[in-house]
């Protein structure tokens, strides 16, 4: 699987969106031989097959992401897509209101927790701006 073109398209891809650091840091909770598996297919399929696809622009790609955690309850791998997002140029305001804007069609609640999620993302960013 790491010899294809698509897992190469792939690791470029998720380097691209999460930067050399933040890839390492994660990578590190990849040692177990089954989760090395799963980063290898997720790696493969999802960054090489999906994200590299024709079509829609990347930050178009990981604004669809914010939504789609946030409307599906998946508050866990939230903050991570809003840091890829603000990679991508998302802004905080941006992210704040693409995020309100769901209460009228996901729900308070929802919406409620995937801003308890992101807001430690954001003063992270906010610190890491003022240094």
């Amino acid at each position: 699987m790491k010899d294809s073109d698509l897992y190469r398209q792939g690791a470029a891809m998720r380097r691209k969106l999460l930067g050399e650091k933040r890839m390492t840091e994660l990578d590190a909770n990849y040692q177990d031989p089954a989760m090395q598996k799963f980063m290898e297919l997720s790696t493969e399929i999802i960054f090489g097959g999906i994200w590299s696809r024709p079509g829609l622009d990347t930050k178009t790609r990981i604004m669809i992401c914010v939504i789609s955690d946030t409307a599906t309850g998946r508050i866990g791998v939230l903050p991570e897509h809003v840091r890829m997002a603000m990679n991508e140029g998302w802004t905080e305001e941006e992210l704040t209101e693409a995020l309100l804007q769901l209460v009228g069609y996901v729900g308070a609640p929802f919406v409620r927790d995937a801003m308890n999620a992101v807001v430690p993302v954001f003063a992270e960013r906010r610190g890491a701006a003022a240094r």
